[in-house]
């Protein structure tokens, strides 16, 4: 049995200079609801395909939390299960936390929401309101506005006129799609962290041209009465040999401000042979085409701009070895003079690029753990599984509950995997269950853990994109539910009426514009200022 830790003593050790992990294991929705900052979320339902990846190093100290409701001690087990060796569970969960006096933050990523609001505070960057956009664009002004969002997101909806330029990516090819100094570069996200990063990291790295953050990005525009584009597939081509040496220039300089430092290929080999000792991530800033076109063997994908927007995400072990890696260097120096700032010490750059490093190609392989003690479960192909359903069987989909809205297998119903158990006497006891999940991986987590259920278990092989593959029918919308879908903490985008969308906008611009100020108090967090250059 784990042992236990008080909110005070974990405290410190989340002030101290040691390594340490604090990983909250409760769903998405109630973690976003209420968690100490550093608290980094990894459901229990998930575990066994996440942690290995993100804490590596088995014996490293691991903090293990929840509300109370005994999630923290089943994740304990597990992790001990797994050969981690030193693992803590806080005593009494976040509400002892809160006893103890320490302040309790809702929302998702929120150090780095925090550090965005940081930033516009302390380097007063400049921006403008939606209406002082359109009214820009109207009078014809010379501008470019530049989304520093991940495609995926653009996609979805961009400001008219919108560029696709993933954060790290702006100081790399700013200078291929705003040339000219007289052109004013508006950078925008879908509300105001990546618009003040994006903007605040072209002005860190000198560029001659007037930057701007679109104030509150597409929800902001949208909120103004404006209308956004759908659809696009807009990018800002790679530099030329002539933007790429202008651009490392400015990088190297930014990052001589904050003290970014630099390894040769030498150093990381003798860190890799202290992987018993410290934690090492290998993070590829780079774009997920460069990723998987060739990387280092034992790196993992962190697109900068993501990583500086969702640390906690990438990174829960505080005050592990952090390499950033970019054969072209801009995109990791001005990752790195972020992390810098946001309080990362071990971070560093890997001046080599992938040069003399191993390497690999294609899908990164997953790290998932348990997999040698699962039980056996039979699999069926999805076609029986479709027979199996059209007689009666009873199918339970893992996916994420707003991937499941989106589109799953006809005749499913949604589930979260640790709540099957308790609410498995809703399905009569003489029907088979079947058990998919995207890739079919959840599902075998899950059937396994209902072996000893007595009831007649079996997993659509593949999964998921196996049934969609077979051509078998799909179908939208929340239409059968075992349990509460608690997977999610929605965001704005995510609701499905316009007045919820528009509220849950404005609740959330307003969030994020408070944390400056909430993060001063007692279990909050600081950042590093810098003079200005």
């Amino acid at each position: 049995m784990a042992k236990t830790i008080d909110a005070v003593s974990l405290k410190s050790m989340l002030d101290g200079a040691g390594e340490i992990a604090l990983i909250d294991v409760r769903e998405q929705a109630e973690y976003g609801a209420s968690h100490p900052i550093l608290a980094a979320n990894i459901p229990l339902a998930q575990i066994e395909m996440r942690v290995g990846e993100l804490i590596p190093r088995r014996s490293t100290p691991i903090v293990v939390e929840d509300a109370g409701e005994g999630l923290a001690q089943r994740a304990a087990a597990l992790l001990e299960g797994f050969g981690y060796t030193d693992v803590a569970v806080l005593d009494g969960g976040t509400p002892a936390w809160a006893a103890a006096g320490f302040e309790l933050f809702s929302g998702m990523y929120v150090p780095s929401k925090a550090f965005g609001e940081f930033v516009e505070h302390a380097y007063e960057t400049p921006s403008v309101s939606a209406d002082e956009l359109k009214a820009m664009m109207d009078g014809g002004e010379k501008l470019v506005v530049l989304d520093s969002r991940p495609m995926d997101e653009y996609r979805v909806m961009n400001i008219p006129t919108g560029i696709d330029v993933p954060g790290a990516e702006l100081v790399f090819r700013v200078g291929e799609v705003a040339p000219d100094p007289e052109t004013t570069v508006v950078v925008n996200c879908a509300g105001r962290t990546r618009s003040i990063i994006g903007a605040q990291s072209l002005i860190n790295a000198g560029i001659p041209n007037r930057v701007v953050a679109l104030r509150n990005g597409t929800m902001g525009w949208h909120l103004s009465g404006y209308q956004l584009e759908h659809g696009n597939g807009r990018t800002a081509p790679a530099p030329t040999d002539d933007t790429l040496d202008q651009a490392l220039a400015r990088a190297e300089a930014c990052a001589r401000r904050f003290g970014v430092k630099t390894i040769d290929a030498e150093t990381l080999d003798t860190w890799r042979d202290q992987r018993d000792s410290r934690t090492l991530s290998i993070l590829d800033v780079r774009t997920a085409e460069e990723f998987a076109a060739l990387r280092i063997a034992d790196s993992r994908h962190a697109p900068g701009g993501q990583l500086v927007q969702a640390t906690d995400s990438y990174l829960p072990v505080r005050n592990a070895r952090v390499v950033l890696v970019d054969d072209r260097k801009v995109r990791a120096l001005m990752t790195a003079s972020w992390l810098v700032q946001l309080g990362w010490d071990d971070v560093y750059v890997l001046t080599s690029g992938l040069d003399g490093q191993p390497t690999a190609s294609g899908p990164s392989a997953k790290t998932i753990l348990g997999l040698d003690a699962l039980n056996a479960v039979p699999s069926i192909a999805p076609a029986q599984a479709k027979a199996l359903v059209d007689g009666g069987a009873v199918m339970l989909d893992l996916a994420k509950a707003l991937d499941y809205r989106d589109g799953h297998p006809q005749g499913a119903w949604w589930a979260g995997r640790v709540a099957i158990a308790d609410n498995l006497s809703k399905i009569p006891a003489d029907k088979i269950i079947l058990l998919t999940s995207p890739d079919g991986m959840l599902a075998r987590f899950a059937g396994s853990d209902l072996a000893s259920s007595g009831r007649d278990v079996r997993l659509v092989d593949g999964g998921t994109s196996a049934w969609e593959a077979a051509g078998l029918p799909m179908q939208s919308g929340m239409t059968a539910v075992l349990s509460e879908p608690n997977d999610s903490y929605l965001r704005p985008y995510d609701r499905t009426n316009k007045a919820e969308i528009e509220k849950a906008m404005n609740d959330y611009l307003s969030w994020e514009v408070a944390l400056v100020e909430q993060i001063k108090k007692s279990g909050g967090i600081s950042f590093r200022h810098f003079p200005a250059a």
